[in-house]
């Protein structure tokens, strides 16, 4: 969005349109079902209101239409190819079945179920896709372990239903919650990256041969 900024005058620090993508986007989803690209075209219209800049027809996709290019976390790839030599994978995203296709072919792997907000017409927070993941992976709860950043959108619908999981607490501009609004819940397991966590996994392996540790049975990441 810098350049669409800088191009209507906008002198903004990066956190506070960051902190306005958070509100316009956690509110939106929470109204009727409407497709992701649509939810990002709702979210650029409210950042430019509350610049006071009025949109063109085609800036209001600005947002929706950057989305295929955004790039992975630079741990990402290397982490989700070594996971996936031990663990059956799953996405659970909350963007469209389109959008989320071209990130897969970022990603250079394939996953073994895909749950979109698409699929289940909600978007997280609310449980669907959780729900989604348990008949779909056809293993009990205590078989997988959910692997995200956003506390609010993942961690607290899943520790609700009974998923252990994994807070990826990466280093970002609103510290401790990333683009989500805040939310109090303890996760079981901290790691800053995806790498650590592949770490963590392969020595609770080497332990687990020495009878010091229970495996994972699955593992399932936003």
């Amino acid at each position: 969005m810098r350049p669409w900024l800088r191009r209507v005058g906008v002198q903004a620090p990066p956190d506070a349109v960051l902190r306005r993508f958070v509100a316009h986007e956690a509110t939106i989803e929470s109204q009727r079902w409407r497709s992701y690209r649509d939810v990002l075209r709702g979210v650029m219209r409210g950042i430019a209101a509350d610049f006071q800049v009025a949109l063109s027809g085609s800036e209001e996709w600005l947002l929706a239409d950057s989305l295929s290019r955004w790039p992975p976390f630079a741990d990402t790839i290397q982490a989700l190819r070594r996971l996936s030599t031990r663990f059956s994978l799953a996405i659970i995203s909350n963007t469209d079945d389109a959008l989320f296709a071209v990130t897969q072919e970022r990603l250079r792997i394939r996953f073994d179920h895909v749950i979109t907000a698409e699929q289940v017409r909600s978007y997280k927070p609310d449980k669907a896709h959780f729900q989604m993941a348990l008949r779909r992976l056809d293993v009990p709860v205590s078989g997988i372990l959910h692997v995200a950043q956003s506390l609010y959108h993942d961690h607290v619908p899943a520790k609700a239903l009974g998923f252990r999981t994994a807070w990826i607490n990466r280093p970002s501009l609103l510290a401790g919650r990333g683009l989500a609004p805040r939310a109090m819940v303890t996760p079981d397991f901290v790691f800053s990256d995806l790498s650590g966590l592949v770490a963590a996994l392969e020595k609770t392996k080497s332990q687990t041969k020495r009878g010091g540790f229970a495996r994972f049975g699955g593992l399932c990441g936003r």
